[in-house]
């Protein structure tokens, strides 16, 4: 009997999941796994958490989903607890499994924990088979490779638009054979020293994580609402349900995925017409594809300080005083307080919000801003790796903006952004 595992990492679906209809198709009994791994929920050298309250609510709220689909067709997921290359390892040993399916991870630090996972593997004679799945175009589709990918996002853009198609999504698998699990014995955010954090009644959005509902907020989001048509008119915004997407927190953790989004898009097109906003939301799905392939392209380097820019002389200082005051809504401005204090209450900012936070952090503060970046990897609730460290160099000056140093001045953003001082009203009343 061919048995396999499927490791769950970030792509928590059943529908269009490339690993898991591989798996089930060239095996003939699978388990299904998640490994919480501690160094996750740990403090960092920046003195954050790797995984805050409010994603950690979201991460629980993704696997009971992904478990209760699982079970809808014949299986389950089992939770492991510790670091995946000892914890993956002994449960192939004990079910005999003769590979492991998992999805391909970019970063650094997450790319050491699936190379650990392999090595590992080997000496039990189980093989780790990858899948890249997080992206929008496929990897194996690109016209060119990682390291070939351009430094200025618009050369990006005009080619793989010219020379790639959309591949289809895969269908949710109707059936899997595995063996019974027990029901899972949910642990409570206390098991990992985090505290249950109440999103504030001002949120624009209150987040519940999983497929099912990630799945629901597109479906809101495009055909009951059709807010797709206005998007490019109302992204800047700042209060509000449906002044943007909020598609990141589920794309965050694989509950959707970008081809999904795509498709689904391409019909509410053929259905209702397309237009500049319409295009536009894809156009976001292309910066998330191109940070995804920066990191795979330049490593470890966006963890450091002059980033991919090694000969940049960058000026950056450690002040805990002035990190406080940031984090907590005390700068002075009342633009940026509003905005931190809507971050820190919530999980959540809008894309104008985290622009200008960041750029205040690093240029008007000129403080490191891999603690602004250590700050929302905490915080956020759809902290993605690639889009946050990427995005974070990418305003500091370090990364791949051909045009070097940005910064927004913060009494203009208000001025345009919040004439009325309707935002700032809200979050710092």
């Amino acid at each position: 009997m061919k048995r396999a595992i499927v490791w769950f990492t970030t792509d928590l679906r059943l529908y269009n999941n490339e690993t898991l209809v591989q798996a089930i198709a060239q095996n003939d009994e699978i388990f299904p796994v998640y490994c919480l791994d501690p160094s996750h929920f740990k403090t960092n050298k920046f003195g954050f958490k790797n995984t805050g309250n409010f994603r950690a609510k979201f991460l629980l709220e993704s696997l009971k989903d992904l478990d209760e689909n699982l079970r809808e067709i014949g299986s389950g997921l089992t939770l492991l607890f510790g670091h995946p290359e000892i914890e993956i390892n002994k449960f192939a040993e004990k079910w005999k499994a003769q590979k492991v399916y998992t999805k391909k991870q970019v970063a650094y630090y997450e790319l050491q924990t699936q190379t650990n996972v392999e090595k590992e593997l080997k000496k039990i004679n189980c093989s780790l088979e990858i899948f890249s799945t997080s992206t929008l175009f496929h990897e194996l589709d690109l016209p060119l490779s990682i390291k070939q990918v351009p430094e200025i996002f618009t050369d990006f853009r005009k080619q793989i638009e010219k020379d790639i198609k959309i591949r289809k999504p895969f269908a949710k698998p109707a059936s899997i054979n595995s063996p019974l699990f027990e029901p899972i014995n949910w642990w409570s955010l206390k098991d990992f020293e985090i505290e249950q954090t109440p999103t504030d009644k001002s949120a624009a959005i209150v987040f519940k994580g999983g497929e099912t509902e990630g799945r629901k907020r597109v479906n809101e989001y495009l055909f009951q609402t059709k807010s797709i048509s206005n998007y490019k008119e109302t992204r800047n915004q700042m209060i509000g349900e449906n002044y943007s997407s909020k598609f990141s927190a589920w794309l965050s953790l694989g509950c959707i995925s970008s081809v999904e989004i795509y498709w689904e898009i391409k019909n509410y097109e053929s259905i209702f017409g397309a237009n500049q906003s319409t295009y536009w939301l894809i156009f976001e799905l292309y910066w998330r594809d191109y940070f995804c392939f920066l990191m795979q392209k330049h490593g470890h380097l966006f963890f450091l300080p002059n980033g991919i820019k090694a000969n940049t002389p960058i000026e950056i200082i450690h002040n805990v005083a002035l990190l406080n005051n940031w984090i907590n809504g005390k700068t002075g401005n009342d633009f940026i307080d509003a905005n931190m204090k809507e971050l820190k209450l919530t999980g959540f900012l809008s894309n104008r919000g985290r622009q200008n936070v960041a750029s205040f952090f690093c240029h008007n503060l000129k403080l490191d801003w891999r603690y602004g970046a250590a700050y929302f990897e905490e915080q956020l609730i759809d902290y993605d790796v690639t889009s946050n460290w990427c995005n974070w160099a990418y305003i500091a000056g370090v990364g791949n903006d051909p045009r070097g140093i940005r910064q927004f001045n913060p009494d203009l953003q208000a001025n345009q952004y919040d004439k009325n001082k309707t935002y700032r009203n809200l979050w710092l009343n």
